[in-house]
């Protein structure tokens, strides 16, 4: 059994070394020792609120903001694990607990993915998927923040990867006009509230009133005006020219 749950988890676990490495070299940048290291690995297991962390660490971010700004981005997997529940039916509160802290975005997509398609797919076969991908993860922080020790890593490269990886994220997130309207809403915010509160707590506040923009917008252009411009969703022009090679091939 943990040899065919372990193959089905291998792809996502060896994925996760490069970007581990990475994560645990810039959070040891960040102050981290390899011990916290570890246990923060453990404790948030969420590559995105990790790299957040040291990035707010950087640059002297108050306690309270890190914990604000976690909260709400990491506030997501109550999305996630109720779409699991119907699978997870009369477990015990124990094993909820464990599973829940051990849930991130790509095991959630993997178990889901099998509980939809796979009739045989057990409860306890989901939760080593969790745990094989959490070693993965952990370990590969650990490692990198060994090899953060060993290395003088500059602040401003941190500061300049950092900033690359939440710009790639953003990008990524950008599906539709109304998605791009937001992030430019949100930039105005955050630099707003940032000046009024003169601290990352204004980035808090930008993130909070962005969303329930965004969240008001939709609902609102989804019931008045379903067919606008905002709510198409943007093609990469990857996907154009694929779709023109696809249709001169036929």
């Amino acid at each position: 059994m943990w040899r065919s749950t372990l193959r089905v988890a291998m792809p996502l676990n060896l994925s996760y070394i490069p970007i581990g490495l990475a994560c645990g070299i810039l959070l040891h940048a960040a102050g981290f020792n390899t011990f916290l290291t570890g246990l923060v690995s453990l404790l948030v297991f969420s590559g995105g609120g990790q790299f957040l962390i040291a990035t707010m660490l950087t640059i002297n971010s108050p306690l309270l903001s890190i914990v604000l700004m976690l909260f709400f981005l990491e506030l997501r997997y109550a999305l996630l694990s109720s779409s699991l529940s119907p699978y997870l039916k009369g477990q015990s509160n124990r094993f909820l607990f464990i599973f829940a802290v051990s849930l991130n975005d790509e095991n959630y997509a993997i178990n889901y993915l099998k509980f939809a398609t796979d009739k045989k797919w057990t409860v306890r076969e989901a939760l080593a998927v969790e745990h094989y991908s959490l070693l993965f993860w952990a370990t590969s922080n650990v490692i990198g923040s060994l090899i953060g020790s060993a290395l003088k890593i500059d602040l401003s490269v941190v500061h300049f990867a950092l900033t690359s990886l939440f710009l790639y994220m953003i990008v990524m997130q950008l599906k539709s006009h109304l998605t791009v309207l937001i992030c430019l809403v949100s930039a105005v915010l955050a630099a707003f509230f940032m000046i009024v509160t003169k601290s990352t707590l204004g980035l808090v506040i930008a993130t909070i009133v962005a969303s329930l923009i965004g969240f008001g917008l939709e609902e609102l252009l989804q019931k008045k005006m379903p067919n606008s411009h905002w709510l198409r969703r943007m093609h990469s022009p990857g996907s154009k020219k694929s779709a023109v090679e696809h249709s001169d091939a036929n």
